[in-house]
């Protein structure tokens, strides 16, 4: 067992190297994204299915209510989280593909920003969600995993892919939490501690 642990650690620590040198970028590029959609009045939309709704959801909870400092809550919506609503879209339309896509519909707007999150890209609820924000002219950015996916051939050029290097669902949640709480540190320090520095 003393193996096993070891080498859970040591798996999820070498991700996170290869993480740190692949998708800096990209990372930084989606925290500037989100921060001009922000600052121009627009919001977040996240969603996700299964592990990925619940990142979703506390990436959302964190931008609204904030991480380390008392600071102006941030506009962002889970799509995850209204269970009635979900239901009532899943029963209406007698399937669960639209159940991100109906809220994209009803509720985005140009210039918002959708953050979707699927270990391997190719949830039809996922794909529906994105192809629903390119017809809205939402900005999109993915979290995934393997080869992305067939989210990935739906990307636009101002769009941003966050592909983690891993084929396991496991290390792909773990490692979107990762990234999702990076995000919402860089979002916040730079609009409230940094701007306030100056």
């Amino acid at each position: 067992m003393q193996s096993s642990i070891k080498n859970y650690f040591t798996e999820s620590i070498q991700t996170q190297i290869v993480m740190t040198e692949a998708l800096s970028t990209p990372i930084e590029n989606a925290v500037n994204l989100i921060i001009s959609a922000l600052l121009n009045g627009n919001k977040v939309l996240t969603c996700g299915n299964s592990i990925s709704a619940a990142n979703a959801q506390n990436f959302t909870a964190q931008l609204v209510s904030g991480i380390d400092i008392e600071r102006p809550n941030l506009p962002a919506i889970a799509l995850v989280a209204d269970n009635i609503l979900i239901s009532s879209i899943a029963n209406h339309y007698n399937q669960l593909h639209d159940i991100y896509a109906k809220q994209i519909q009803a509720l985005g707007n140009q210039g918002d920003i959708l953050i979707v999150l699927s270990p391997n890209g190719n949830e039809k609820s996922i794909i529906q969600a994105v192809q629903e924000a390119v017809i809205k002219d939402l900005t999109i950015i993915t979290l995934t995993g393997g080869d992305g996916g067939a989210v990935v051939g739906l990307l636009g050029q101002n769009d941003i892919e966050i592909r983690i290097p891993s084929y396991k669902e496991r290390t792909i949640s773990e490692m979107q939490l990762i990234i999702l709480n990076c995000l919402c540190q860089l979002i916040e320090n730079t609009l409230f501690i940094h701007n306030e520095a100056n």
